[in-house]
């Protein structure tokens, strides 16, 4: 080993414990002299001074000897371990007053952990430590290269949107589940998208409400469950009509977003809810099918029927001789006065695009609309009509709300797709209802409506709903306060499910803060360890030598010869992302900071 206070300080970190040896040589050394000191008392006193300074040197060796010993310990199985809600409380306590979340227990990952990472993994794991560190459930000794303690990361970082990555069964929802009572303990508005319906993360979600004496802010939703769920209108909250529209046909299955029969969807949908809005009426899924699937007549009709009152003086008796000379067409009665009188008078952008929907070819009308029919089918089937379409008589006792008020209310809203039992609802449901947060985020954006506290937007599983405005949300939701954390196994999920891999690394661009649990994906693990930064790694090489001159002197010569080199290295290589246990995780969060940490599994009464 160099000189401690030499530059090129080099030292194997799991060498023997020779200070354990010196600490038993120094005590064998002090325990003979004082024996000597009896049998010889002539040298007492210096034998006493003498033995004094033997006992130091062993209490000095044995101090070293105790920390080196504590940190193989550390390289031994860290069981699970379990944290209950007041406990978690008083840790967001504490977070809160430095304005931070608290993600478990561990320590920064530094060069230094680095450097000892790779000088086990180059001397051999399981010769250097013994068998036990080929757990079956992954590489514990990797937490136990520094000690750990309480992890913390700012608030202020989560409004970069986060990313949780891992293989089924390694935690990221019982990560979920600490940072969701967290975010409940702070007051802050929460909304959870879970396409599989984990029952255990709604159920913490409900008990964190209780626990802050806030019971009512829970809402549930779930489609299995629809006499226990709330009733959330996606449709219910818009500026401009157009959004409505833009928020169904974002459901349509395209590859560019903008092809012929996304376009053509768009513009059925935008007439329908303009006549709808003309009206008087309040635009829902269950109306819009109605009137995709059947046509715009009736909608029509009433809406020429409604302009022509409100604009058109004198219009029933300037309208008689269209009427008798239709019969029994009054539709057509009224589109000819419109269109021959009216027009000039009082026209109407609404009713001029009703009525091309109208008067459209209508085989190639239904051709165009073949995609948009079956999303609309999807969601209003039975019981989605009225969970996703409320339209109760007054006086009902169903609680009907929608994003708006959730937002405005500080709700903690969970919404579980059921997409085990059917995928393509599922699917649609979630990405209906982010399409209605992102014109939620849009109005706090422009508008500053709702802006008092922040958004916390959960996406477990979050390939099966991501959608065009989702990644608008994430885009541009920071300026709103909306903070967004996703989780998924692997990337290729977010490709597979947008259809396009740049899209996919559009999702994986506007998320700052990346946690990774255990990762089989080799892409992945790639994507994560290309996230932090290369390190230099010190190794020591020795070199021995010794020559015989096999001329008549026969001169012999040798040497020895130490070196230390440098060579750049991964942080955290990423094979080793595949070893990590279940609730283990290495996070590279905004600004730089690299933690590894793992976290407690939350339980509750039940």
């Amino acid at each position: 080993m160099a000189n401690a206070s030499s530059p090129y300080q080099f030292e194997v970190p799991w060498r023997p414990n020779f200070e354990a040896r010196m600490a038993v040589v120094w005590t064998v050394g002090a325990v003979s002299i004082f024996l000597l000191t009896t049998v010889a008392p002539i040298f007492r006193g210096f034998g006493v001074v003498l033995g004094i300074g033997c006992v130091a040197g062993a209490a000095v060796r044995s101090f070293q000897a105790y920390r080196r010993n504590v940190e193989d310990r550390r390289l031994k199985f860290f069981g699970k371990e379990f944290i209950d809600l007041e406990a978690l409380r008083c840790k967001s306590r504490q977070a809160i007053a430095s304005k931070s979340y608290w993600l478990g227990r561990g320590f920064p990952w530094t060069d230094i952990e680095a450097t000892k990472l790779h000088t086990l993994m180059s001397m051999g794991v399981v010769r250097t430590l013994g068998t036990a560190a080929q757990h079956a459930e992954g590489s514990y000794w990797v937490h136990g290269l520094a000690p750990e303690k309480d992890i913390y990361s700012e608030l202020a970082n989560l409004v970069g949107h986060s990313l949780i990555v891992g293989s089924t069964r390694v935690g990221k929802t019982r990560l979920f589940d600490i940072l969701i009572a967290q975010a409940i303990f702070r007051g802050e508005t929460v909304i959870i998208i879970d396409p599989k319906g984990d029952h255990g993360l709604a159920q913490n979600a409900r008990a964190a409400c209780d626990a802050s004496g806030e019971g009512d802010r829970f809402v549930y939703f779930h489609p299995a469950h629809p006499d226990r769920s709330a009733c959330i209108d996606p449709l219910r909250n818009w500026n401009r009509k157009t959004e409505l529209a833009s928020r169904v046909a974002a459901l349509i299955p395209s590859e560019t977003g903008a092809d012929p029969f996304t376009a053509f969807g768009w513009k059925v949908l935008n007439d329908i809810t303009n006549g709808m809005i003309a009206t008087g009426h309040r635009p829902n899924l269950v109306q819009l099918r109605r009137y995709v699937e059947g046509g715009p007549e009736s909608l029509l009709q009433r809406a020429l029927k409604v302009h022509f009152v409100a604009h058109v003086r004198d219009w029933e008796t300037r309208a008689s001789s269209y009427i008798r000379k239709n019969k029994d067409r009054l539709l057509q009665a009224y589109v000819a006065f419109y269109q021959e009188v009216a027009i000039h008078e009082a026209q109407s952008v609404d009713l001029d695009g009703l009525i091309s929907t109208y008067e459209h070819n209508r085989d190639h009308f239904q051709k165009m609309v073949a995609s948009l029919i079956p999303i609309l089918s999807m969601l209003t089937s039975d019981p989605l009509q009225e969970l996703l379409s409320p339209d109760f008589e007054p006086g009902h006792e169903r609680l009907v709300t929608d994003m708006s008020k959730i937002i405005r209310g500080n709700k903690v809203v969970y919404i579980g797709l059921d997409s085990l039992a059917d995928s393509t609802v599922g699917s649609a449901i979630g990405s209906i209802m982010l399409a209605d947060l992102a014109a939620v985020a849009g109005d706090r954006y422009n508008y500053g409506i709702d802006t008092l506290t922040p958004v916390n937007l959960f996406i477990d599983e979050a390939a099966e709903v991501l959608n065009q405005p989702a990644i608008q949300l994430m885009n541009k939701g920071g300026g709103a306060d909306f903070r967004v954390t996703i989780a998924t196994q692997t990337f290729a999920d977010f490709a597979s499910r947008l259809g396009d891999e740049n899209k996919a690394r559009q999702v994986l661009a506007n998320t700052n803060n990346k946690i990774a649990l255990r990762v089989l994906d080799s892409e992945t693990q790639k994507y994560i360890a290309e996230g932090m930064p290369q390190t230099k790694v010190r190794s020591m090489a020795l070199r021995y030598g010794h020559n015989v001159d096999t001329r008549i002197h026969d001169e012999y010569s040798a040497s020895y010869q130490e070196q230390i080199l440098e060579e750049e290295a991964d942080l955290f290589p990423a094979a080793m992302l595949g070893e990590l246990p279940p609730l283990h995780f290495i996070a590279r969060l905004s600004g730089g900071r690299t933690l590894k940490g793992r976290i407690p599994i939350l339980v509750t009464e039940r």
